[in-house]
């Protein structure tokens, strides 16, 4: 395991990444971002089996995928700075011809993405096709999937929900970012899902829940039993409960910045709040 205190400033340090990118072009998206700052620093500076050269075949390493693209600027800032590509890069996020779009692409071959992720409601069924092609090719490595939870509004997502289960997709992880809301309010108040637990296991999904889903030692712990129940049968659901804008405290507790950029004296906020650890871009 990781030393707890490096994966904590590492998140310190994207945090003050995704205000920054944000607040350079007054758009995309901080709230989801930093909800899931600590799960995909933990995920690409402990928990994936990956290699140092990105290759997009992904043979003999685990793969992740991000469905809810919205929140590329998390991605593109552990990408980075878990050494896909320059860390100066990230001021370019949002400009025109910038590999670093709002959305993630994949036509300008950056390194770490592997699918466009700018529809909702796709990333699963890629990842499952992905967890399938692992299994033919007699490859032992996971494949990972990151969704938001309104994202599950999207109907495709349970015909691959059910797919995996029925046809044992057991080598795949599915996270869902469960912060209750999205752009228009909270998930309950948009289009309440119900039980989103009972609802995988009524689809045959072995499931987890990370209560403290913006702890790194609990991620860790939850991920470790995630991979542990794999190779049993059944795909597994991890449910991953985050506070939408975590870390910037005016961030927290609402819907409003799922899609807002932070004005000079709010960024100037933010960054007091997360002191700069490895270094600004």
């Amino acid at each position: 395991m990781s030393d707890i205190k490096q994966l904590q400033d590492f998140t310190t340090q994207v945090r003050r990444d995704i205000l920054r990118m944000v607040h350079a072009v007054n758009s995309g998206h901080p709230g989801g971002s930093l909800g899931c700052a600590e799960f995909l620093v933990a995920l690409y500076q402990d928990i994936l089996n990956r290699k140092s050269e990105f290759n997009m075949d992904g043979i003999g390493e685990d793969v992740f995928f991000l469905s809810n693209g919205h929140i590329s600027p998390v991605f593109y800032s552990v990408l980075a700075r878990s050494g896909y590509f320059p860390v100066a890069d990230l001021a370019t996020f949002r400009k025109i011809n910038s590999r670093l779009q709002g959305h993630p692409t994949t036509h300008d071959n950056l390194p770490g993405v592997r699918m466009a992720s700018g529809s909702l409601g796709q990333g699963l069924s890629v990842a499952i096709g992905a967890a399938q092609a692992k299994k033919l090719n007699n490859d032992s490595n996971l494949v990972y999937v990151l969704t938001g939870d309104g994202e599950l509004q999207e109907g495709q997502n349970w015909e691959a929900i059910m797919y995996a289960s029925a046809k044992k997709v057991d080598n795949l992880i599915a996270t869902v970012d469960l912060n209750g809301k999205q752009i228009d309010g909270s998930t309950d108040e948009v289009l309440n899902m119900g039980n989103i637990k009972a609802k995988f296991e009524a689809f045959d999904w072995e499931v987890i829940e990370i209560a403290k889903g913006n702890d790194i030692e609990a991620i860790l712990n939850g991920m470790s039993t995630a991979k542990y129940k794999t190779g049993k049968g059944k795909p597994v659901c991890v449910l991953l409960h985050t506070e939408m804008g975590n870390g910037v405290d005016y961030m927290m507790h609402t819907h409003a910045w799922h899609g807002k950029a932070p004005n000079d004296e709010l960024l100037a906020k933010g960054l007091e709040q997360n002191p700069e650890t490895l270094g600004d871009y």
